[in-house]
């Protein structure tokens, strides 16, 4: 039986760099990680389901639970959902979370919107994943039903905050404080977290660059770690 999910393995834009996944499953039964989670952007541009299948194929070796969400670069969408969808079907514990949720032993409830997220604008899923902001807020009001259940956000795009030295989205941090969740996983480079609200903000580093970090979401600690 699954254990109750504490430590999180995270990191994000592999870019599909093969080689760096491979390595940073390696390191998941020494990290003690009870959970997975990978912010695209997974694979680059136009990529075919072929190269995302080979991803997912090596990514469900850490035999843990596991949630994604894709990245601007993951276009045209439908390539990814596609290996996304059939990951699942022979390995349950995978999960993609882009609009959607589901749930880790805790009860913790998992959801994420992927892409970049700006404040106005059209949709965009074939050349790039681009989404307004009330993209994001429709798909995720659906989780007011489940206001019970501690939440693990991920989103491709960092909210902004000044603690995190960067620019970053009012409307993703709006999002953030609107819903609480204990935690919300973002991509970016460098390992470096800081509450927003009631919520820790986390960017668990860059796999391109080597970067990954665990969390401890009792403590709300962080270690950080290099696969190079």
């Amino acid at each position: 039986m699954r254990r109750t999910v504490r430590y999180i393995l995270a990191t994000s834009n592999p870019m599909g760099d093969l080689e760096a996944l491979e390595k940073f499953v390696k390191v998941a039964p020494d990290t003690g990680a009870d959970a997975v989670v990978v912010i695209g952007n997974l694979m680059p541009k136009t990529a075919k389901s072929r190269d995302y299948a080979a991803f997912f194929h090596i990514l469900s070796e850490t035999h843990l639970p596991t949630a994604y969400i894709p990245g601007p670069e993951d276009a045209p969408i439908w390539e990814y959902l596609r290996e996304a969808a059939n990951i699942e079907l022979v390995r349950p514990e995978m999960r993609n979370v882009h609009e959607t949720f589901t749930f880790w032993k805790g009860p913790y409830l998992v959801a994420g919107a992927g892409g970049e997220i700006l404040d106005d604008g059209e949709p965009e899923e074939k050349e790039a994943l681009r989404y307004p902001a009330w993209v994001a807020e429709y798909h995720l009001k659906t989780l007011w039903e489940l206001k019970d259940y501690p939440k693990i956000f991920l989103f491709y795009t960092r909210p902004f905050h000044k603690g995190l030295g960067e620019g970053g989205s009012h409307e993703v941090a709006h999002l953030i404080k609107t819903h609480n969740p204990l935690v919300a996983l973002v991509a970016g480079r460098g390992q470096k977290h800081e509450m927003l609200g009631a919520s820790w903000v986390v960017v668990p580093g860059d796999l391109s660059e080597g970067e990954y970090s665990l969390l401890d979401l009792r403590s709300r600690k962080l270690e950080t770690g290099d696969v190079r």
